[in-house]
Parts: structure tokens; C-alpha cells; sequence
């Protein structure tokens, strides 16, 4: 197995390791505008990975997991890290956080290729081909 790259799952997949494993943790690594206005997996934790204003890489990002892991939601001292499953429009910005995941020493990291919306149809939209909301996975927006 690479342990350079998250292991990829569907939406499916996620959501069922989310109920099958209490210690695990959905991350949607999407902008604060996109996971409020565009909606978010039920249940999901927001930690951006590129947020406004500055569009610029969260320079916290792997601490801000690491305390969300120790925070005692999801960690437990007799196990190894908890299993974190990152989501983002796409797959894409969730795949390129998981490296770092990975890379910053993490182990259980997954990514949900298809993300929340999806790819774009021929038509440049989204939400209509695959992804978490197209699932019909839970998921809300405020």
C-alpha cells in the first residue's frame, strides 16, 4: 500500500466506515463559504484547507486535525490514530490534504474521491454525476 496518498473511498464507502467506526471523523476541507452556503455531510467537522480572504493554504491545517483528534471525540491512547476521512467539492483539495496528513506522520487517512458535489457534467455543473450530495447521502446547509 502507498502511505503517501489517503486510501480512496466513494461516498458510500465513507459513510458506512463513519458508522461502523465511532472513532472515525469526516474533515470537510472546503472554504467556510462553500461548507455553510453549498452544505456539508451531516455531522461533518469544518477545517479548511484553503479558506478566504487570502485563498492561501491553512499553515495550521495538520495541528487543527491533531487537536480535533485529541480532543477526545475520536482518540483513544490504546489504538492508533483515528481514522480520518477528508471531503471537499471533489476529491481534489481533500487529496492533496491527506498527503500532508500522511506525510506529517497520521496513518488512517482516507478521501472521498467523488467529494460533496461531484464532477462537472458537459454542461459545468455539479451535483449531477456524483459526489456525497448526489448520493443522496445525508447533508444539510444553512
Amino acid at each position: 500500500m502507498d502511505n503517501t496518498t489517503p486510501i480512496g473511498l466513494t461516498p458510500a464507502e465513507s459513510f458506512k466506515l463513519l458508522n461502523e467506526n465511532p472513532r472515525a471523523v469526516l474533515v470537510d476541507v472546503r472554504s467556510s463559504m462553500e461548507f455553510l452556503f453549498v452544505g456539508h455531510p451531516v455531522g461533518a467537522v469544518h477545517i479548511p484547507w484553503i479558506d478566504e480572504p487570502d485563498w492561501d493554504i491553512n499553515p495550521n491545517f495538520v495541528t487543527d486535525i491533531r487537536q480535533l483528534l485529541l480532543g477526545g471525540v475520536s482518540h483513544d491512547d490504546s489504538q492508533a490514530s483515528a481514522p480520518v476521512i477528508l471531503i471537499c467539492r471533489s476529491g481534489k483539495r481533500s487529496l492533496e490534504a491527506g498527503k500532508l496528513l500522511l506525510e506529517a506522520g497520521l496513518t488512517d487517512v482516507y478521501n472521498v474521491n467523488e467529494g460533496f458535489e461531484g464532477e462537472l457534467n458537459d454542461k459545468h455543473q455539479r451535483s449531477t454525476i456524483n459526489g456525497w450530495r448526489f448520493r443522496g447521502l445525508p447533508w444539510e446547509q444553512c
